[in-house]
């Protein structure tokens, strides 16, 4: 029998599609995202419905969102689940999260079984709506979920440690084997529950340059700072912003990288005023 193949939908590899079939790891994490009636509740992937069956039995009502139009098809026709759901087929990383949460009067709690191709450049977008999210539960390749959570001076630390941490606060609520899915994918995966911060921590004037100082410090990671930053800050300015400049980018902590990005907005900001 093809592994590719389960409930009678072929595993399309573009769509990166990896479906959950063992029960006890579903209960796990749908204990663990703890719907309760009334919330609005957002499935990103629902895929053949694994997580979506046993949350919508919780709730009057869900919304999905899902790519695959055979599998959006399923889902409207669905005995159980189609007459709960507010499905679009679409891709989630045009999806306007803060529209969704203005109309329902209420923020959203988004889950999902993520394609692990798309997974970190979905997260970068959900961020930016995470005035309209309360919080997020994401299954996720292993490797990205130690990315999540790294702290400085450690391999994992990098540029999406620094982002998810300006925006959240993350917790690593389980791991799951490749056995857990049909067909099993070659790597392991674990669950994520992202929280958005009520207050940010280390606000930025500019996350763009928050955004654009993280990803060339990491670019050149095994630089020191000195000279990955070198075109940004004078050494005398690092050191002054309290930074050894033999440190390399995965020294920094995520409030000294802000820190750094407020220097950039705010002497960016008076040396475009002294030319003009």
């Amino acid at each position: 029998m093809n592994n590719r193949v389960h409930q009678g939908h072929f595993a399309r590899k573009r769509f990166g599609q990896n479906f959950l079939s063992d029960q006890y790891v579903i209960d796990n994490i749908v204990s663990a995202i703890h719907p309760l009636p009334g919330q609005e509740m957002l499935e990103i992937g629902p895929g053949l419905g694994a997580l979506t069956e046993p949350v919508a039995d919780r709730l009057d009502h869900m919304t999905v969102i899902e790519l695959d139009r055979d599998l959006a098809a399923r889902l409207e026709t669905h005995p159980k689940l189609g007459s709960k759901l507010t499905i679009y087929q679409q891709d989630a990383m045009t999806f306007d999260f803060a529209e969704l949460a203005k109309e329902k009067g209420q923020s959203l709690r988004v889950f999902g079984n993520l394609p692990y191709n798309i997974s970190t450049p979905l997260m970068f977008h959900l961020f930016s709506y995470t005035n309209a999210i309360s919080d997020m539960h994401f299954m996720l390749q292993k490797e990205v979920v130690n990315r999540l959570v790294a702290g400085p001076n450690s391999k994992a630390y990098g540029r999406l440690s620094v982002m998810a941490q300006y925006y959240c606060h993350i917790i690593p609520v389980l791991e799951v084997p490749p056995t857990a899915f049909r067909p099993a994918p070659k790597v392991d995966s674990a669950v994520v529950r992202l929280i958005p911060h009520a207050t940010i921590p280390y606000p930025v004037d500019d996350i763009r340059i928050l955004s654009r100082l993280t990803t060339e410090a990491f670019n050149q990671r095994r630089k020191t700072i000195r000279n990955s930053l070198g075109h940004l800050f004078t050494p005398e300015q690092l050191t002054e912003l309290g930074l050894d400049l033999s440190m390399r980018a995965e020294n920094i902590s995520v409030e000294q990288y802000c820190k750094l990005a407020n220097w950039l907005s705010v002497n960016r900001a008076s040396q475009k005023a002294e030319q003009e």
